[in-house]
């Protein structure tokens, strides 16, 4: 590793990270509902330290000058932590704005030439990332790194620009957005970054188990010969214990209910029979992105609260699963007696076995490992599913077990079967030519 620049000579180079002092109970609050607070702080900890070291990766050290601005504790704290070695001073501003305008501000008037910040919530930015957004620099006024919360991980300047930071709303969806509208405005020539997911809430927790040696302590390590069962629930009581009472109490099985905020008893009922709880932000994806990011099991299974597995089904996912076939699901089988639900079944088992495409009531059973590469699913309202086995058909084949999984036909009977199937297609519909998912929940939603 090279030694980093600590001293007031200017090198031509600097980054600067933004992070904060791993203090329990102040840092990484939205990540205390699921960890706790101590975890939370470690999880902090853990972030910074992986990117001082991509930092130290980056660059020559007579070419690099490190910077960390900090915010809670003190400079002393700060050292103590991450080592003495760094030259650290406290974030000044009223919002994240004013901070970056501060700090970018003060490099270029000590004499630098070429400045990229970025912050410390991001485990995939690595030492050659940072170097291609320095080279970028040598032709571009502005590099951006989008993160995929819709705001960026990394900002690179060649020169103070802080209306770039101006009438920015901070920790919404549009910053990066906005950012590049006032950069176009201000004819900047761009360079962009590839995306990369930042971790501010648990369902980003995913994007640090591909990297579990960066995080152990903080995140389980797998475990060979076990399978997590995720369930996302949200108001489940009536249902929960059931669906557990069938799966809970083997010792090679793990059983997490990805919680989405319920008001009645669903949490106490799952850990009252031993499931693992997770608190996550509402939506199917999101839930199931956090009970993973838990997970321990080489094998994920993912099942919806109404749905029961069959016989056997331990063994039928392990056989199935191979080199070539990275997932499976399960037949469908619909309760219920109605002529209607024979024929939804036979097309769901044409549309699964023959085209690929199962879906989340289908119960989706992959490799951890796979899942963790293709980024799990995708943070969305509504079709999550339907984008995952997409992109695991890019990797893989997705195989369709012949046993049936029973799921309730609660959904079909409250809407009818048809208006349900018609719902259901038109979104479809939408999905394949470009209709935004938030858009078709919002659809789906007025029409039920």
């Amino acid at each position: 590793m090279n030694r980093i620049i600590n001293e007031r000579s200017v090198a031509p180079n600097r980054v600067i990270v933004f992070s904060r002092y791993p203090e329990p109970g102040v840092t990484k609050t939205r990540m205390i509902p699921a960890l706790g607070a101590q975890l939370a702080a470690q999880l902090q900890l853990a972030l910074t330290k992986r990117t001082l070291l991509a930092v130290c990766q980056s660059c020559s050290a007579d070419a690099l000058d490190l910077e960390i601005r900090f915010a809670g504790g003190t400079a002393e704290q700060m050292a103590n932590v991450f080592g003495a070695d760094h030259r650290y001073l406290p974030q000044v501003g009223n919002d994240l704005g004013e901070r970056l305008t501060n700090a970018i501000a003060s490099a270029f008037a000590e004499g630098v030439k070429r400045v990229v910040v970025i912050g410390s919530d991001c485990p995939g930015v690595d030492g050659s990332l940072i170097a291609k957004a320095m080279e970028a620099l040598s032709t571009r006024d502005v590099v951006l790194g989008p993160a995929l919360d819709g705001g960026y991980y990394l900002v690179g300047l060649t020169k103070n620009q802080p209306q770039l930071f101006r009438e920015i709303d901070w920790g919404s969806e549009s910053v990066f957005h906005q950012t590049i509208n006032i950069a176009k405005q201000s004819r900047c020539s761009v360079q962009l970054l590839q995306p990369l997911s930042d971790v501010d809430y648990p369902e980003d927790l995913i994007a640090c188990r591909r990297y579990a040696e960066s995080f152990a302590g903080v995140l389980p390590q797998t475990r060979d010969g076990i399978l997590s069962i995720i369930i996302p629930t949200l108001n489940e009581e009536e249902r929960i214990e059931e669906a557990l009472g069938e799966i809970v109490g083997y010792s090679d099985v793990e059983v997490i209910v990805a919680d989405g905020g319920s008001e009645d008893a669903t949490r106490e009922i799952a850990e009252r029979m031993g499931a693992k709880v997770i608190v996550s932000n509402v939506g199917r994806g999101r839930q199931m992105n956090a009970g993973a990011a838990i997970a321990s099991g080489d094998v994920l299974l993912f099942l919806h609260a109404d749905c029961r597995l069959p016989d056997g089904y331990r063994d039928l996912i392990r056989s199935t699963l191979s080199d070539r076939v990275i997932a499976g699901a399960f037949t469908l089988c619909i309760e219920g007696d109605r002529p209607g639900l024979r024929l939804i079944e036979q097309g769901v088992k044409f549309r699964s076995r023959f085209l690929g495409r199962p879906y989340g009531d289908q119960g989706i059973f992959i490799s951890s490992n796979s899942f963790f590469k293709l980024n799990g699913f995708p943070n969305w309202p509504i079709l999550e599913d339907v984008e995952f086995c997409r992109r695991i058909r890019k990797h893989g084949k997705i195989s369709v077990v012949s046993a049936a999984i029973k799921t309730s036909a609660r959904r079909w009977v409250k809407l009818g079967l048809w208006r349900t199937t018609v719902l259901n297609q038109i979104c479809l519909f939408g999905f394949y030519i470009g209709v935004s998912p938030e858009t078709l929940s919002r659809w789906y939603r007025s029409r039920r």
